[in-house]
């Protein structure tokens, strides 16, 4: 299971879940920084990812097209990075249920 975090989180922190989601990526890594989200959403289709965002744009996407790529929805506002480590760190196990769901393309999580 691959996350691939939107440039609306910081790619600095995915050094520190390396361990825990250890093929997650960020798009800046893919020069996809400031691209159309239709662009991101076919790059994650194609190689794999789940798109990992805390913004709506990815959701209304999933509603549009379906899924792939599923899209985990970090409702949490702004916030400090360590924050999204600790969510995405408790929630971990819920993430990879989700990833092997065939029937919801949309996991949201809360603060």
């Amino acid at each position: 299971m691959k996350l691939l975090f939107d440039e609306n989180i910081s790619y600095r922190f995915i050094k520190r879940i390396e361990t825990i989601f250890p093929e997650s990526s960020h798009v800046k890594f893919f020069n996809l920084l400031q691209t159309n989200d239709t662009i991101v959403r076919e790059f994650a289709k194609e190689t794999d990812f789940m798109i990992v965002t805390n913004d709506s744009d990815f959701n209304d996407l999933v509603y549009l097209y379906g899924f792939p790529p599923k899209v985990v929805w970090l409702k949490t506002g702004n916030t400090a990075t360590q924050n999204i480590v600790e969510l995405l760190t408790h929630y971990k196990q819920e993430i990879i249920e989700f990833s092997k769901d065939t029937e919801n393309g949309i996991l949201v999580i809360e603060k």
